[in-house]
């Protein structure tokens, strides 16, 4: 088969594929590599070659990144120390929440800020006496403006940075994306702001841990004299267990006080339906709660073992309390890492395998933290899309697309061309990811200026914004799914508030970008 037919048909599958969401996203990725090959359009190392590409491993180590800040309670003060403070009026909570999570993604990715701060959002609201609703789908759009504010806010940055160094233009500087980022959030905060009546208001089906009443919950049902601070601090924590039935530990000796027979959790508290077992020393029987209090990772550890039913999995509590163990070490590893990508002294993949690393050394995180806090999803999305965008540009393919853009649009100029491809990725991101959207226009989008004898620079920061505007369906990114079952809301939700903020990104992206960014 001709290679530029195959390569066509191989994109028009994988977006058939996309779409239908009856295939996995990375089998539809790895199909695509492997399809390359397979029909000769690109050589096995060249199909294979995006999952060594330094590109990928600086997403995955982003992740680790992320994760160390969440795991150590950085977020959660972040957003206790902000949020809390800004009263109970919507217009107030909306802006807070909104600059909040902007920041955040900034730092640590869209699904990051969005899951670490969805959980407070959500009991702030309760609090507030506003339905989660109403801040929920702000926060979701709010951080995918958010994204643009530096280099870290989401794997596009990184992957259009690349594309334009690769294209004989140059890559973006860490903090360049801040000079459409500021406008973009503060305008979406505006729609956000003006908007307010086209947020439906529903009944969310999640209500998260507050883990203020969660600890005095605690002390009121097993009669405990300690303080909120004790049972639930930076170090130590406390959870629940329920004996299982056929537990070993049913039959044995306890009493309010005692230790395990390791000595690393305490007893603090037990109950057998209704009756507090206090004072007393019982025979464990199935069915009974035990209070263990310890460290958070002797409580993770123990929270495994078989015999006993874990109530509130420690892990998730843990992360609820601020500045926890390692969050000094968390943030200054972090300021490094920033350090270095905004100086460029090591290239970025370098940097952030850096941080990764140190994370791991100085035991911030877990060896196994940090591999499960990778998104493999993404990291195999990315690297089995990236040859497809190699073949796009290989086989001449790119340029055929262009040319017949080109011809269609005649002289018009090149915003009008801009628009043609920032309209496409916009309706390509509400369907399937705006990482894969950017893989297949990115090489359209170089050839189209390449054509035009124009800086692809504009180009690929159009891209990036076009990218980020996936306000229409719950479908268009992991943060705008993550926020519909607590949030209550329908699939009809999401196009109402999210219309004017595509229109508002479409009219940054080709009219604004063009002004910093020269064509």
């Amino acid at each position: 088969m001709d290679p530029v037919a195959a390569t066509l048909v191989i994109l028009v599958l994988a977006v058939v594929a996309f779409v239908s969401n009856r295939v996995p996203i990375g089998v539809v990725a790895i199909g695509v590599a492997l399809a390359l090959f397979f029909t000769g359009v690109l050589t096995l190392p060249e199909a294979l070659a995006g999952f060594g590409d330094p590109t990928v491993l600086f997403i995955a180590a982003l992740f680790v990144v992320s994760e160390s800040l969440d795991a150590t309670g950085v977020t959660a003060w972040a957003g206790q120390r902000v949020i809390g403070r800004a009263g109970t009026k919507r217009s107030t909570l909306v802006v807070v929440v909104a600059l909040l999570v902007a920041g955040l993604t900034a730092l640590i990715s869209i699904n990051g800020a969005v899951a670490a701060l969805l959980p407070l959002v959500v009991v702030v609201a309760a609090r507030a006496g506003i339905a989660s609703s109403k801040l929920l789908l702000p926060l979701a759009f709010a951080a995918s403006a958010g994204s643009l504010l530096l280099l870290t806010g989401t794997p596009v940055n990184i992957l259009v940075s690349e594309f334009a160094a690769n294209a004989g233009g140059r890559e973006f500087g860490y903090f360049e994306f801040a000079l459409v980022g500021v406008p973009v959030v503060l305008g979406t905060i505006a729609i956000l702001l003006v908007g307010g009546r086209l947020v439906p208001e529903r009944k969310g089906a999640l209500m998260p841990i507050d883990l203020v009443r969660h600890a005095r919950l605690l002390r009121q049902q097993y009669a405990l004299t300690l303080d909120t601070a004790t049972i639930l601090g930076p170090n130590t924590g406390v959870t629940e267990v329920v004996v299982a039935p056929r537990s070993p530990l049913i039959g044995a000796r306890v009493c309010a006080g005692m230790t395990t027979p390791d000595g690393d959790l305490v007893v603090l508290g037990a109950r057998r339906g209704d009756e507090q077992l206090k004072g007393i020393e019982f025979e464990v029987q199935a069915g009974d709660a035990l209070l263990l209090q310890g460290t958070w990772d002797d409580l993770s550890r123990r929270a495994s073992d078989p015999g006993v039913l874990v109530v509130d999995d420690p892990a998730q509590l843990r992360r609820s309390v601020p500045l926890g163990r390692g969050a000094k070490r968390a943030i200054g590893i972090l300021l490094a890492m920033i350090v270095l990508l905004a100086t460029g002294l090591v290239p970025p993949a370098v940097a952030a395998l850096l941080a990764a690393c140190a994370l791991v050394l100085t035991r911030t995180v877990t060896v196994t933290q940090a591999y499960h806090s990778i998104s493999w999803t993404t990291v195999v999305l990315i690297a089995g899309m990236i040859p497809l965008s190699t073949a796009f540009i290989a086989t001449g393919t790119a340029d055929l697309v262009a040319e017949g853009m080109l011809s269609v649009l005649g002289d018009a100029g090149p915003h009008v061309a801009l628009l043609a491809l920032c309209g496409l990725t916009v309706v390509l991101g509400q369907l399937i990811s705006n990482t894969a959207t950017v893989l297949i226009v990115a090489p359209i989008a170089i050839s189209v200026s390449q054509a035009l004898s124009l800086s692809v620079q504009p180009f690929m920061m159009a891209l990036t914004v076009a990218g980020a505007a996936a306000f229409l369906t719950p479908i268009a990114t992991p943060a705008n799914l993550m926020v519909m079952e607590p949030g209550g809301y329908r699939f009809g939700d999401y196009w109402k508030l999210g219309l004017p903020l595509v229109l508002f990104f479409l009219a940054l992206a080709v009219f604004y970008v063009p002004l910093i960014w020269p064509f």
